[in-house]
């Protein structure tokens, strides 16, 4: 399991289909062989470590699913080790497993804020609400607003400076994954276990 909070970006040493090399620094300390490390939200086991870089295998279905077949060697990446037991939660629940791809529509900067658009698949759109979170390239988010299936949302300086988010431009495309919770909401209610009384009318009433 992720968080969302980016601890450094990594730059792309090689990639071919089936593999990725990243150099990188901060993610390596304590990193051992079989230990999962979030690629641009995607979750990647360490295969080779050294003192300056881990290897990953990456699936066929991986690269046809996520935004990783667009990497190229030099590409930045987002990256961020599994979250350890006894280790602070900052940001919402991330599994790793992408939802789908969407689409950068444009970042602009507001006095010291940025505001990015991004598209995302008009199937996620029910899992995603203003003020919840949604994770883009592994970047824990909180929604600003959507519109149909263009989501808006405000970044603080901090987190557009310290992930790849600064070298996002119209058109690239990011990793989405939306909020494990309402994924669980969703099974729950359309199981005829649920004798609650409650709906997603009662949930959208109550402000969920």
């Amino acid at each position: 399991m992720f968080t969302g909070i980016i601890e450094e970006t990594g730059t792309v040493k090689t990639i071919t289909n089936n593999s990725i090399t990243i150099e990188a620094s901060t993610v390596l300390e304590g990193t051992k062989i079989g230990d999962s490390i979030s690629v641009n939200g995607v979750c990647l086991t360490v295969t080779e470590l050294s003192s300056k870089f881990f290897k990953a295998d990456v699936s066929y279905e991986t690269i046809n699913v996520t935004s990783l077949k667009y990497l190229n060697n030099g590409s930045v990446v987002n990256l961020e080790r599994a979250m350890p037991a006894d280790g602070r939660f900052g940001g919402h629940i991330v599994s790793g497993h992408i939802d789908g791809k969407g689409r950068c529509k444009s970042v602009t900067k507001e006095n010291s804020f940025y505001k990015m658009l991004i598209e995302i698949p008009s199937e996620l759109t029910k899992y995603v609400v203003k003020k919840g979170s949604i994770t883009v390239d592994g970047i824990s988010l909180t929604v600003a607003e959507i519109r149909d299936n263009n989501v808006e949302i405000a970044v603080i300086p901090h987190t557009f400076e310290n992930t790849n988010m600064k070298k996002l431009k119209s058109g690239d495309f990011v990793n989405i994954e939306t909020d494990i919770l309402a994924k669980y909401i969703e099974k729950f209610l359309s199981t005829g276990d649920n004798k609650t009384g409650i709906s997603i009318d009662f949930l959208m009433e109550n402000g969920f």
